[in-house]
């Protein structure tokens, strides 16, 4: 069954080594490398990168259950629709909106961090709250004004920015690395516990490692919303989900190794909120490391920015196109070949959110329980996912070997997995922040009364569907 909507997107626009770019800046490696390196280290007592080389598995278990749902249907709902059609529309429709969810309010961590990485680059205060907010402002629109004009640039900005900020981020893991079998002073000697499960001593917490390495991953299914426009739309955008989690794995491994034992993890915890910069300034001997460094994370932000806006845009399309929002949401420019009125609407929203957390210092807490959450909101389509997977594919699973395994077995077993850990995420959460769990389910339930009673959206009345030996 096929969307009621007759507008398309742009065909065979991007290739699948673009598409792969797309899915990195979403993961955000040197974002993400920015806000866990320290935490890694103590919930690990660096044993970090064992942790993130198994927690990359299940991933890319789950990645290749995207790959094969894209097989069967290629639409940028992804997860909305494949949810919907192979266990139960209503499912299908909370699943879109956790997707959605966890996509723009992911993306307001990054925006809201670039001022500081800015005002760095210029020995600035990093917390002048009008700089702030104009450097997020002017970064909202301008992306904002990119996703609208086109993939192909959007796709070309991505390339430009990524080859930049992985060769900053590789050149300065690696040159850490070097400094750390040199024994300069200070550093932390490389030893046998930093690839053991439980780290130096076997100090460090499983659940707490895992709740971060998992959360660290999270974003390399932004290939499977775009691919409307990635050219073979099936095949491609499932590999580039898998090919964004295997390099996304290394980045993070040869981060945590390259960095991690610089400086004591007590002058890690000092310099957490600045900690690559500090790590740039150590190693280049306050020559500008720190500044390069900065400029790399700007980049990965404002990558993950225009991604985020593009994403978000994306999948507002594919669920309006059963008039499940609003039908204006799925027009797509006739000039831009672009969803203009929905990515226009996802850049405002977010830069509103912004404004309101850079300016409203009384709510900023609740604002961070919220981005707390995505973690958990993508978790929990992931597992919604692979588990679509398992029931469309129920006949081929039930056929031959290889399928059991791959489509039955393994993505089941990652699914308890990512379930155990966002369900202990839950149970060891503040009670403020499950309440704003709890928020997005509300919103969610009225949403979905919205679209099945004032849209009155077809979506609902699909039927489920599996695979047969003749499709």
């Amino acid at each position: 069954m096929a969307p009621p909507t007759t507008s398309r997107l742009e065909a065979n626009a991007i290739s699948v080594a673009q598409d792969t770019l797309i899915g990195l800046a979403d993961t955000g490696p040197t974002v993400s490398v920015s806000f866990t390196l320290v935490a890694l280290v103590a919930a690990t007592a660096y044993g970090a990168p064992l942790i993130l080389a198994i927690t990359a598995i299940p991933m890319l278990i789950i990645a290749n259950a995207y790959r094969r749902l894209n097989l069967w249907n290629a639409n940028c709902g992804a997860s909305f629709e494949w949810v919907g059609r192979a266990i139960n529309p209503y499912l299908g429709f909370l699943t879109g909106w956790l997707m959605l969810a966890g996509t723009l309010f992911g993306t307001l961590t990054p925006v809201t961090a670039l001022g500081p990485s800015v005002l760095a680059v210029f020995n600035q205060p990093a917390n002048s709250t009008w700089p702030n907010v104009g450097i997020a402002t002017a970064l909202v629109v301008v992306m904002l004004i990119i996703s609208v004009v086109g993939i192909r640039i959007t796709a070309r900005t991505q390339v430009a920015i990524g080859l930049i900020e992985y060769a900053i981020l590789i050149v300065f893991a690696v040159w850490g690395l070097i400094w750390v079998l040199g024994h300069h002073a200070g550093t932390v000697p490389i030893t046998a516990s930093w690839f053991s499960l439980r780290g130096i001593g076997d100090q460090g917490t499983l659940v707490g490692a895992f709740l971060i390495t998992v959360f660290m991953y999270s974003g390399w299914d932004g290939t499977l919303y775009v691919n409307e426009e990635v050219k073979h739309r099936r095949e491609n955008p499932g590999r580039a989900a898998m090919i964004s989690v295997v390099i996304a794995g290394v980045l993070f491994i040869l981060a945590q190794v390259g960095l991690q034992g610089l400086v004591s993890e007590k002058k890690l915890n000092a310099n957490s909120t600045s900690i690559l910069i500090y790590l740039g300034h150590l190693v280049s001997g306050g020559t500008g490391g720190g500044q390069a460094f900065a400029f790399a994370l700007a980049l990965s932000v404002i990558a993950a920015t225009g991604v985020g806006i593009v994403l978000s845009a994306r999948i507002t399309y594919g669920i309006a196109s059963y008039r499940a929002l609003p039908g204006t949401l799925a027009n797509v420019s006739a000039r831009f070949r672009t969803p203009a009125i929905a990515t226009v609407i996802a850049g405002l929203l977010l830069l509103a959110l912004a404004w309101i957390y850079l300016l409203t210092t009384s709510v900023q807490n609740a604002f961070t329980y919220v981005l707390d959450n995505t973690g958990i909101l993508y978790a929990a389509f992931y597992c919604v996912t692979a588990l679509a997977a398992v029931v469309y594919y129920r006949r081929r699973i039930m056929s031959n070997w290889a399928d059991a395994l791959t489509v039955g077995l393994l993505p089941v077993a990652s699914v308890v997995f990512l379930g155990y850990i966002a369900v202990k995420s839950v149970l060891t959460a503040p009670a403020a922040q499950n309440y704003a769990l709890l928020g997005f389910g509300v919103v969610g339930v009225i949403l979905l009364f919205i679209a099945k009673f004032g849209l009155k959206s077809s979506f609902f009345n699909v039927k489920p569907e599996s695979w047969r030996p003749e499709s």
